[in-house]
């Protein structure tokens, strides 16, 4: 039984050996990377990169992979962040103020081509302090040199620019040494020579000021809103009362435009009515006129034409009568004048005295009432009997015609004074 167990035994431990030395085998060249850690194979065979690079390693981020034994030796390099405090102490910023500035940083080592060569060429083998330490002095240099371009208002006023302008400055330099510049934020700037105080001061200083300012022009504007709103609540009322006073108005000239609408339609009424009794009395006095037309016709032209007529006829007849006593005077007086003629002058005596009786007969009897005061008889048979009478004649003449007795002028001209004049003659009718 003993020796039965024994070979077996001696099999098992074999095994066992072979699986351990197996094992060992696998653990010394199976190699596993985590998801922060990259792996650097060198010894491999020399290949190309793409930016024209020859490497003779290989890289593995993350994965398992095996190790050539004997030809491949490893090294890892941490991709975690690594924080860097940033102080710098007296550096002179714009304007030779020297000035304290603190910061903080996170870099990180790139687990990406090609950035990481340049890693792997500058720190592969180093530490994280020595890395640090040569990204702390990288970054000093940079915020020293930014300093030195910016006023320390600037620095002091807009610290984000700041951090930015010396990100920009600082990734050029990093990526060089094969690092990545996460964030860089600036925590304090300060002086040994009170400048950003003096600034301080002033500023604080101007906020008062215009905080005094702004209160004063708060108050201002209170002041003022106080009173536009009483302006415009004022402003309200009268446009509020001119509205008012704009709709009575209104009001009342449409009442004015409906009465005068009113009267104006009344008006027109009584018009129309007065044209249409007008119109009414002229047809009436048409009807009238026709009727006293036709009265008249009946009345007076008709009996005026009969009358006319038959005066007419009267007239042709007279005339006829007239006609025929012409005729027959015509042919008396051709006889009398024949006769007379033949009688000579017997005959023209004869004619004068038929003529002469009846003229006296008229003389006389226009001579009735005729009373004659003064009588004078004048002899005609000598010249000088021809020239008193020619005088009397005169006298009488002017007496007749102008009321004047000359021998009766001459007579009172010629008077005694005081004696009394004789009555004026009788006016002769």
């Amino acid at each position: 039984m003993m020796s039965i167990l024994f070979p077996l035994f001696i099999l098992l431990v074999l095994a066992a050996a072979a699986a351990l030395a197996a094992l060992i085998l696998v653990r010394n060249v199976l190699y596993v990377c985590p998801p922060n850690e990259v792996l650097v194979f060198s010894g491999a065979s020399p290949r190309t990169t793409a930016d024209g690079r020859k490497i003779a390693y290989r890289i593995v981020k993350g994965g398992r992979t095996l190790r050539v034994p004997l030809f491949e030796s490893v090294d890892s390099m941490d991709l975690s962040n690594m924080i860097i405090e940033l102080k710098v102490k007296g550096a002179y910023s714009k304007g030779g103020i020297p000035l304290t500035v603190q910061g903080i940083a996170n870099i990180k080592v790139p687990g990406e081509e090609p950035l990481i060569h340049n890693t792997i060429e500058r720190f592969l083998g180093k530490s994280r302090a020595e890395i640090m330490e040569v990204a702390r002095e990288t970054l000093e240099g940079n915020l020293r040199g930014v300093l030195s371009s910016l006023t320390p208002e600037q620095v002091n006023t807009d610290k984000e620019a700041f951090a930015n302008r010396l990100t920009e400055e600082a990734e050029h330099d990093l990526s060089n040494l094969g690092l990545v510049l996460d964030t860089l934020k600036i925590q304090n700037v300060t002086d040994d020579v009170g400048y950003l105080d003096s600034i301080g001061r002033t500023r604080s200083a101007e906020v008062r000021r215009n905080a005094q300012i702004a209160e004063a022009q708060a108050k201002a504007q209170t002041a003022e809103q106080k009173w536009r709103n009483t302006m415009e609540a004022e402003l309200g009322k009268l446009n509020a009362q001119i509205q008012v006073a704009s709709a009575e108005n209104n009001r009342r000239v449409m009442d004015a435009q409906t009465k005068r609408g009113a009267m104006i339609a009344e008006q027109q009424a009584e018009v129309q009515a007065q044209v249409a009794q007008t119109q009414a009395e002229i047809q009436m006095q048409d009807a009238r006129i026709e009727q006293v037309k036709l009265q008249l016709e009946a009345d007076i032209i008709q009996p005026a034409e009969a009358q006319r007529q038959q005066a007419e006829q009267l007239a042709k007849a007279d005339a006829s009568k007239i006609i025929e006593q012409g005729r027959a005077t015509a042919t008396v007086l051709k006889n009398l004048a024949v006769t007379y003629r033949a009688s000579g002058t017997a005959g023209r005596d004869v004619l004068l005295m038929q003529k002469l009786v009846p003229t006296m007969q008229k003389v006389l009897e226009s001579m009735n009432d005729l009373r004659i005061d003064k009588l004078t008889v004048l002899n005609g048979g000598s010249s000088g009997g021809n020239l008193a009478a020619q005088l009397v004649a005169a006298n009488e003449q002017v007496k007749a015609a102008t009321g004047i007795d000359v021998p009766q002028l001459v007579k009172d001209r010629f008077a005694a004074p005081g004696t009394p004049l004789p009555p004026p003659p009788p006016t002769r009718r």
